[in-house]
């Protein structure tokens, strides 16, 4: 657990970690383009624009636009960054996510804030819960769930240097904060935050911290649970994963996401393929959820620390089968 901060009592959303990591992106590249649809503070972009004006472009409520534009400034030699509403951006605009961006190859980075069920208020219209399935499978595009504000920043300057399309996803909510400026981070290289024999948790987003909270708690009823932070789902590590169903023997993956299509269902591909162990997906099943704070959601679809103990907890029977 070298370079986290556990527990941790600092919170900040890590769409935070996408704008300060933007600012940081103008100061040294004057190439560094960044584009919103109508959504500028919401998205941190705002910080952006305020330094760089005229590298900055407002599109308005358009997100097809936004990537399409996006796409012309990248095939001119620049690299654009745009933010929206995960459910808009890459939910609206994926047939130009799917042409105009990864068919050319341009350096086109697509930034999906306000993800999962911590969108909270907004309800099942706003919270992004499909956007993983619909990126991780297009051909050229990397995909990225980091699990907290630093984690977002430096996601955010990795995809800055691949000079090719990628997909970060964040959310919308004061989230614990536990990485820091030393913890290790490298796109497509997991991090194991937690060492354990009898089960592995899986986790990205802002399940990465709630598993830990869920390792601690079974540690007390007698479970040793490794954490593995799965914060790249495309390129995915799967010698990490190999690696944790080996030590283990089961392996639960934890995702603020569908069940279906998302970072799970890219573990279990691993797993089935490599080195086969019961593996639970946990998440959203199958539906649209509703409206709340965003804890209040966390409790009632079992995406909170209690929730994940529980469903590893479940998990075990798989095993001993």
């Amino acid at each position: 657990m070298d370079g986290i901060i556990f527990p941790s009592e600092k919170k900040a959303p890590s769409r935070d970690g996408f704008g300060k990591a933007l600012v940081e992106l103008g100061e040294k590249d004057p190439d560094v383009w960044v584009l919103t649809a109508d959504v500028s503070e919401s998205t941190r972009t705002h910080w952006f624009a305020e330094k760089f004006p005229k590298r900055f472009v407002q599109v308005g409520v358009a997100e097809q636009n936004l990537a399409g534009v996006a796409a012309g400034i990248a095939a001119c030699g620049k690299k654009a960054f745009i933010s929206a509403y995960g459910v808009f951006s890459p939910g609206r605009n994926w047939d130009q996510l799917r042409v105009s961006v990864c068919y050319n190859d341009v350096p086109v980075v697509f930034h999906g804030s306000h993800t999962g069920v911590t969108v909270g208020p907004d309800g099942a219209s706003h919270q992004a819960l499909e956007d993983l399935a619909i990126t991780r499978v297009l051909p050229n595009l990397v995909v990225m769930a980091p699990a907290d504000m630093e984690e977002a920043r430096k996601a955010t300057i990795a995809a800055h240097g691949l000079g090719k399309p990628a997909y970060i996803r964040t959310c919308r909510e004061k989230m614990p904060s536990f990485t820091t400026p030393e913890t290790p981070f490298r796109i497509g290289e997991a991090n194991l935050y937690r060492e354990g024999a009898d089960a592995g948790i899986i986790a990205c987003g802002p399940m990465v911290y709630e598993s830990l909270v869920a390792a601690e708690k079974l540690k007390g009823e007698g479970i040793s649970c490794a954490v593995l932070d799965l914060h790249t789902i495309k390129p995915i590590d799967s010698k990490a994963v190999l690696d944790l169903a080996k030590k283990t023997g089961l392996v639960v993956t934890a995702e603020e996401h569908q069940v279906d299509g998302g970072m799970g269902s890219a573990v279990a591909e691993v797993i089935s393929a490599g080195y086969p162990v019961p593996v639970r997906r946990h998440g959203i099943y199958g539906q649209f959820c509703e409206s709340g704070s965003a804890f209040e959601l966390l409790k009632k679809y079992k995406l909170d620390a209690d929730g994940i103990a529980s469903v590893v907890m479940e998990s075990m029977k798989m095993k001993k089968r």
